[in-house]
């Protein structure tokens, strides 16, 4: 299968249980302590845990998931198969996903990443993620800190009261659809 050119060629889904082999493999690509296929069937069966991936065909070249409740979510994994990687499928995908977590009212967004992980956390910066603090010794597999990030989430405004939305149409009823 041919690679495409840019992120923008990959396809954006919601991932499922049907996906669940190819989360797993990529998940040990990515992580030196994976989740295992029962973590992530027990999220997967969860309606506070989402999953979206970016694919090429059928194939899974990245996915984010997330918990989301009572307006904030957590980035809880972010991965992108390391043939892909600096191709800005990680950009698109935090993208998309917070444009997703923006409509769904979420006002805070949160995560940890790895102390060493300059990449990810530039990332994080530039979609306006700050660090807010240190878990110390948090990863299992060496102990590495984790640095916590937080976001915070414009309310999307409605389309009448944004500054450039048309003037509403006189003919139309207050309320309804034009």
């Amino acid at each position: 299968m041919d690679t495409p050119a840019s992120a923008s060629d990959y396809a954006f889904a919601r991932l499922g249980p049907e996906d669940l082999d190819q989360l797993l493999a990529l998940e040990r690509q990515c992580f030196t302590h994976p989740w295992t296929e029962r973590q992530f069937s027990l999220g997967l069966g969860n309606k506070a845990f989402f999953v979206f991936g970016l694919k090429h065909g059928p194939e899974l070249a990245a996915y984010c998931s997330f918990h989301a409740v009572a307006g904030e979510m957590e980035v809880l994994n972010i991965a992108v198969a390391p043939g892909l990687r600096r191709r800005g499928l990680g950009r698109r995908l935090l993208g998309l996903v917070l444009q997703i977590c923006r409509k769904m009212g979420i006002r805070q967004g949160y995560l940890e990443v790895r102390r060493s992980n300059a990449a990810a956390r530039a990332l994080y910066a530039s979609f306006g993620y700050e660090e807010c603090g240190v878990r110390k010794g948090y990863y299992p597999d060496n102990g590495e800190d984790a640095v916590l990030m937080r976001l915070d989430l414009p309310t999307p405004q409605p389309e009448s009261d944004r500054p450039d939305a048309p003037d509403p149409d006189p003919a139309q009823p207050q309320g309804e659809p034009s």
